[in-house]
């Protein structure tokens, strides 16, 4: 039996499908415990993570490996005065150590605040002041030290510093003082409602907002993992996703562990699809997730087979269904698409490989109830655009939705107001049931009494040879409300001309309603991008003064 059935229980219809989910836990669950500690008890040598990098070093962690370390990380963290409550930023990157650091803070009960490495002196700052930060456990590369370190010199508070591998000035050596602790940890209080993981979002406009998960959030991605990724006990899992974002929860440690399956970890900084597939391939991955972007280097006709590969997923932005189908060609697999954001867990998704529809956002997940709402509050007929929202199951706490803003309770307010959680996103659902992304209402297009997502006109955009990456927006029109103006980068052998700007309108309007017609292209050297990679159209409005 896998852990998970200690706190999932599926209730089924008379033909086997799932019409609800309960899950129940204790007052004190905690995952480091009741998860990491109990596999190990019970199976110390069944595999947790395989990791390896792109210079070819690997290690393979069994589940006792897991429990040791992150004990001897908790005492060596403890030792140095982090505690419950504390507030932990940790920029590991895809190290190893990211592992054993966030069980161990687990345990502790501080409060673990993944972030990636990629943030500026100025971004550590803001999330240091914010969160109010005891302590950043970091990689020692990328500058990350130095940005660490003149960040809180900056602010001239205390905050304890933490390297991992080597040595740095003004940073504890973290592996060297796990080496001296003890691999036992006596069991600290926690309860399950008390904060665990806090991600900061990377909102298209203002400051990153700080996401509050509890000690309950992994439970929720039993979901995740089980039903959508189809990882599997036994199985390797492999999320492609750096351990700063909330998709590193979602694909690399909670869900993935309570259904017994091991998480492959490939430290790499600069991609090549190629040595994705070889990773792949060499250490028997069996169900995959990636962003779109992954997935369309892996269509091209020079990747190699993934043969041993039995599950696709993918979620975060745009895929065009002309991928969907070229990877099915390529690999025989159904690449399904699920859909969630960091303030929860899977939402919606394509459950069944036999009942999906490429480039749809799925159905319902079985944990949830959703509908899809007008402005009125009542939900819209099928085919009309409504925004999806999670209605809580007989008034109980709704599992895997954050617990607050950081420090904003007004906009925690704001988003259940009407007692239901607004996810801002808007989508339709068709007769089949299956929900299709429509946009961010504050990104819907209003053209001639249109509603238009730019998504369904970036769809045709990207499908121009000479489009490599496009964003779409509505501009004042004194006729229309709003016309449909087009960003585009190039593609390489592609110049910017009236000619290429004539015959991509051409192209693209050729394959659109009348009402969706884009009406006005610029060509820019760059997108504007959040510091996760999304295209922030917030500052192509303000580009083109709209």
């Amino acid at each position: 039996m896998s852990i998970y059935q200690n706190f999932y229980r599926e209730i089924t219809d008379e033909n086997g499908k799932i019409t609800d989910i309960d899950i129940s836990f204790n007052d004190d669950f905690n995952f480091g415990y009741d998860v990491v500690d109990a596999i190990a008890d019970k199976e110390p040598d069944k595999k947790a993570l395989f990791w390896c990098n792109a210079n070819d070093k690997e290690r393979v962690f069994t589940f006792r490996d897991i429990k040791n370390e992150s004990n001897r990380a908790a005492n060596a963290l403890k030792d140095a005065g982090i505690k419950r409550g504390d507030r932990v930023i940790v920029a590991l990157k895809r190290h190893y150590e990211y592992w054993f650091c966030a069980i161990a803070l687990h345990k502790i009960g501080a409060m673990l605040i993944p972030v990636t490495h990629m943030l500026t002196t100025e971004d550590f700052i803001y999330r240091i002041r914010s969160a109010k930060v005891s302590a950043i456990i970091c990689t020692p590369m990328d500058e990350v030290p130095k940005k660490a370190l003149d960040a809180v010199l900056s602010l001239n508070i205390p905050c304890k510093l933490f390297s991992v591998q080597k040595d740095i000035p003004g940073f504890l050596n973290l592996t060297t003082s796990m080496k001296a602790a003890s691999a036992e940890f006596e069991r600290q209080p926690t309860l399950a409602h008390d904060p665990m993981v806090m991600y900061f979002t990377s909102g298209t406009t203002g400051y990153p907002k700080g996401v509050i998960h509890d000690f309950t959030y992994p439970l929720a991605h039993i979901v995740t993992a089980k039903h959508w990724q189809h990882a599997e006990d036994g199985g390797l899992h492999f999320t492609v996703s750096e351990t700063g974002w909330a998709k590193a929860s979602w694909g690399k440690l909670y869900g993935q562990w309570l259904v017994g399956s091991a998480v492959m970890v490939f430290d790499f900084d600069n991609f090549d699809p190629k040595q994705l597939v070889t990773v792949i391939n060499r250490y028997g991955v069996t169900s995959f997730c990636a962003p779109p972007t992954i997935y369309r280097y892996l269509v091209r006709k020079s990747t190699p087979s993934m043969p041993k590969l039995r599950h696709a997923t993918t979620a975060g932005e745009f895929l065009s269904p002309e991928v969907f189908s070229k990877f099915f060609e390529r690999t025989g697999l159904t690449l399904r698409e699920g859909y969630g954001q960091t303030e929860t867990t899977l939402l919606t998704a394509n459950f069944d490989e036999n009942d999906l529809a490429d480039g749809s956002l799925g159905k319902p997940s079985p944990l949830y109830r959703i509908e899809l709402r007008g402005k009125d509050g009542l939900e819209v007929p099928v085919g009309e655009i409504g925004e999806i929202v999670v209605i809580p199951k007989n008034d109980k706490p709704i599992p895997g939705l954050f617990i607050g803003y950081l420090d904003n309770s007004k906009l925690y307010e704001q988003a259940f107001s009407d007692g239901v959680y607004h996810t801002g996103d808007a989508a339709y659902k068709d007769e089949n049931g299956f929900l299709w992304f429509h946009g961010r209402f504050d990104d819907i297009i209003k053209s001639g009494g249109f509603r238009i997502g730019p998504y369904e006109v970036e769809n045709i955009l990207l499908k121009h040879p000479a489009v490599l990456e496009c964003s779409v927006i509505g501009v004042p029109d004194p006729l229309r409300g709003q016309s449909i103006k087009a960003f585009i980068v190039q593609a390489p052998g592609y110049s910017a001309s009236l000619e290429l700007e004539k015959d991509i309108r051409e192209f693209c309007n050729a394959r659109l309603a009348e009402y969706k017609w884009i009406r006005i292209i610029e060509f820019v050297s760059e997108m504007p991008k959040t510091i996760s990679g999304k295209i922030c159209k917030a500052k192509l409005r303000k580009r083109h003064g709209a």
